[in-house]
């Protein structure tokens, strides 16, 4: 088994566990909300891009955090405030969301680029041989 074939199969049991801990929205005790995630790889640029589904969350609240073949993702998407609102039917997602992505490849946090667009956060990391050590935010850049 490859170090590889060991880190997708860590990924999955991750996803799994954070799949079965999940309490179905109508119950009335689930905090947070879990955004979709892409990721693929591209050669020209050498990258790996991170796609992240975000609407309605305050570009504010984002932080997004990079090293050791490790990206975070978290912030809080907020129910906006109505006086008097009753609701009939409730299915959107609010609260806090925090994201790991195990990246396959090395990257370089200190050349990264994310924006966040119509709701869609993504995050462009170069691919290096050597990547600097420790973990490194990555700023939002305009929009």
């Amino acid at each position: 088994m490859t170090r590889r074939d060991v880190d997708k199969l860590q990924e999955e049991i991750e996803e799994l566990f954070a799949d079965l801990w999940q309490v179905p929205r109508f119950s009335g005790i689930r905090h947070g909300f879990r955004p979709n995630v892409d990721c693929f790889h591209t050669d020209d640029p050498h990258a790996l891009t991170v796609v992240v589904e975000l609407p309605g969350v305050d570009p504010r609240s984002l932080r997004i955090v990079a090293g050791e073949r490790l990206l975070l993702v978290s912030g809080e998407r907020k129910q906006p405030k109505v006086p008097g609102r009753v609701y009939q039917q409730m299915e959107i997602e609010t609260g806090p969301f925090h994201r790991q992505v195990r990246l396959g490849e090395d990257v370089d946090p200190e050349r990264a680029r994310a924006t966040l667009e119509n709701g869609v956060l993504t995050i462009e990391l170069p691919v290096v041989d050597h990547p600097p050590a420790g973990r490194m935010t990555i700023r939002l850049g305009s929009t």
